[in-house]
């Protein structure tokens, strides 16, 4: 498995199998927010590290790629007998400070904590909800519609040093 910021056609469909594998059994049921909770913790914390360029949270992110484009790629070839290297337009988070730095550690160690304590179902769904964000952040689309994310980060790290630094205490 290599690392990657090029999505295939297969990468996708990996993706989007394991999105509608989520979605279905909440569009069945009581159509709750609560029964997306689990998906969507794992989908922010791979937000958080798509926002950086490297680190083993970055280091992550990329490699997702490359075991989403080997599965989608198997799954489509053996079920429609299709190869689907077609590439996808690459997106990629800019941007991320020391200060944001700061917010994706805390808020990817939620996370990881939140996964710890979850049952199992929801442990699946964490890493279902991780592994979709992470691969949909490697697009265009997705990437692009959440460009505000490094930015937003940066700020609320920027606020908590200086609340620590005593800016703007009386």
């Amino acid at each position: 498995m290599t690392g990657t910021t090029t999505l295939t056609l297969g990468g996708l469909l990996a993706a989007l199998v394991v999105l509608v594998a989520n979605l279905h059994p909440w569009y069945r049921g009581g159509r709750e927010m609560k029964q997306l909770a689990a998906f969507g913790k794992g989908f922010t914390g791979a937000a958080l590290a798509a926002a950086c360029p490297g680190g083993i949270l970055g280091w992550s992110h990329t490699h997702t790629g490359g075991l989403a484009n080997g599965t989608g790629g198997s799954i489509s070839k053996g079920t429609t007998g299709m190869t689907s290297t077609g590439t996808l337009t690459s997106g990629r988070l800019t941007g991320l400070g020391v200060t944001g730095a700061i917010v994706v550690v805390l808020g990817v160690l939620l996370v990881a904590l939140a996964y710890k304590a979850a049952p199992k179902a929801d442990k699946r769904r964490i890493v279902g909800g991780a592994f979709v964000g992470s691969v949909f952040l490697l697009t265009a689309g997705v990437a692009g519609a959440l460009v505000w994310l490094p930015g937003a980060l940066n700020g609320t790290g920027d606020a908590i040093v200086a609340a620590f630094q005593g800016a703007g205490v009386l």
